[in-house]
């Protein structure tokens, strides 16, 4: 979604929140959260507080109405009351008859509404310095997540990836052979925008930046001589994050090209751009994302940013077998999140075993 939509529903959401919840958003723009992020928290703040009114629990005529006491006497069996609403609420806008949402967008839900409730009785500050309530019903409820080991979600993820001289491959194949297939209007499009999507697909696969870093990263932050970027981590942390020489090429062939290509002005300081009617704008998550299944989709299998952020995590586990190396590289706290990577690495393993 393009920034200036992205902002634009998120002022119409702001519209609809009680004030607590605006004092949450405000607060969290200076940690900060990505709009993106925060865009994604409102859409379900705005669902848990539609079911408030519909279900009885709030007599409010609208959800800016209804009062924190609401939040704070919330019980447990409350809550349940409420994922039990999503696990069984008609599917909208859908042509299936299955009813319910994922475990996966109930635990969102949930993760949103922990957030919130955080704030609002450890993180703010009434006139007293105290938390508005103390109260967390959020501590008593559970997620549930999917049962499946490491090894089973490595091996899943492992035939998404383009691990070995695949990753040239893939550069490869958009750059020289993508075009051939396409017809006289989509070649225009592609052969616009081939060194900006070949770019950001290097990118990708030889820092393993997470998607929003990629798009937030402005002209300033990168320097080819030393190919290194600063991204903005989760929590807002500045970090400087090395890049694979195998990216030089392809960043550099953009650059060459983007002030004519997309009439950048010394005022349109991000880095990847889109042109829109003779106006360039940041190139928007959403749009990366479409880009990245398209190539893939033809190359092999359609992927994600992420899987491609998953593929520089394991190449370099593979190169190094170090997980601190590894954890640096993505911007993680701790080495945890990467033992994913020793298992998708799993080949000593697959030898010893053919040895007995």
């Amino acid at each position: 979604m393009r920034r200036d939509l992205l902002l634009k529903k998120i002022d119409e959401l702001k519209e609809l929140m009680p004030w607590y919840v605006l004092e949450y958003y405000q607060s969290k723009l200076t940690i900060p959260y990505s709009f993106t992020t925060l865009y994604e928290y409102l859409k379900e703040y705005r669902r848990f507080f539609e079911w408030l009114i519909d279900s009885g629990v709030s007599d409010a005529e609208k959800l800016a109405d209804i009062p924190l006491e609401t939040l704070e006497n919330l019980s447990k069996k409350d809550m349940e009351t409420f994922i039990l609403y999503l696990r069984e609420r008609t599917l909208l806008n859908s042509k299936t008859k299955r009813q319910g949402v994922s475990q996966t967008t109930i635990n969102r839900t949930l993760s949103a509404l922990s957030s919130l409730y955080k704030y609002l009785t450890e993180e703010v500050e009434n006139a007293d310095g105290e938390p508005y309530f103390y109260r967390n019903v959020m501590k008593k409820v559970s997620t549930k997540k999917k049962k499946e080991t490491l090894a089973a979600r490595a091996e899943n993820i492992k035939q998404k990836l383009f691990l070995g001289s695949e990753t040239m491959d893939f550069l490869e194949y958009v750059d020289c052979e993508y075009e051939h297939k396409l017809s006289k209007r989509a070649l225009s499009s592609f052969r616009k925008n081939k060194e900006r999507d070949l770019a950001i697909i290097a990118l990708l696969l030889a820092s393993g930046v997470r998607l929003s870093e990629a798009v937030n990263l402005d002209l300033k932050d990168i320097n080819l001589k030393m190919m290194i970027i600063e991204v903005t981590r989760k929590g807002g942390k500045r970090d400087s994050v090395n890049v694979a020489s195998f990216a030089k090429p392809y960043l550099e062939n953009y650059m060459n090209i983007r002030q004519a290509r997309y009439k950048a002005e010394k005022t349109d300081i991000a880095f990847f751009l889109s042109e829109y009617r003779g106006i360039p704008n940041r190139m928007d998550a959403s749009s990366i994302e479409k880009m990245v299944a398209k190539y893939s989709e033809d190359f092999k299998i359609r992927v994600t940013p992420h899987k491609l952020r998953h593929t520089l995590a394991t190449r370099l586990y593979d190169a190094t077998k170090s997980q601190v190396l590894v954890s640096h590289q993505l911007g993680h706290a701790s080495t945890q999140v990467t033992d994913l990577y020793t298992h998708i690495v799993n080949d000593e393993q697959k030898n010893a075993l053919d040895k007995l």
